[in-house]
């Protein structure tokens, strides 16, 4: 696997190093020793699979609190989407910036996404389908999450959103004096 640490300190984008002959190629995808060479955190709690009928179509950005905040593996196996994370780590000198990344069935790139990073996509294509190994249970008393649109964080999603769950929608806009105090995500 080839790592390649984004702007946003201990989030990665991880390569797959491909095998090739005959038959096609084997790739690893996954291996805690090499994550863990990294600094990552290798536990795995769960291993979901999202399914998106329509391009435009918006998940996210979700999070979870301690003591049950999440890291993520995520990756495309059909499909691209446009993967967004936020870093909500408060004492980050990235705290609240953001990168997106085109995870495809044709790059084969996957995103790690560390723990206090808010997450979500967009659909790229139809049928957009998408794995991710978590490394701690859902709990939804812990969960929280952030407006798509909001102003705060300036994403610019490439598509309209022509999809997104009324949860997803409703999140609260952050406060933009809490956020210099940094205390918009606390709770």
């Amino acid at each position: 696997m080839i790592f390649t640490e984004t702007p946003l300190k201990g989030a990665f984008i991880i390569d797959v190093d491909l095998r090739e002959d005959e038959r096609g190629f084997f790739a690893r995808t996954f291996c805690q020793r090499e994550f863990a060479e990294h600094g990552l955190k290798v536990d795995v709690a769960q291993g979901n699979l999202s399914f998106n009928h329509k391009a435009g179509t918006l998940r996210g950005m979700h999070y979870q609190l301690a003591p049950a905040a999440e890291t993520k593996l995520v990756r495309c196996t059909r499909g691209a989407i446009l993967d967004v994370i936020v870093d909500l780590r408060p004492e980050s000198p990235t705290y609240l910036q953001h990168v997106a990344v085109e995870l495809s069935e044709d790059n084969r790139r996957a995103l790690y996404v560390p723990e206090l990073f808010a997450h979500g996509y967009q659909a790229l294509t139809d049928g957009a389908e998408v794995t991710y190994q978590v490394g701690e249970f859902y709990t939804p008393g812990y969960e929280r999450g952030l407006r798509h649109d909001d102003p705060v964080l300036g994403i610019q999603w490439p598509l309209r959103v022509t999809v997104i769950s009324g949860k997803d929608a409703a999140w609260p806009l952050l406060d933009p004096q809490a956020v210099t105090a940094r205390e918009a995500v606390a709770g």
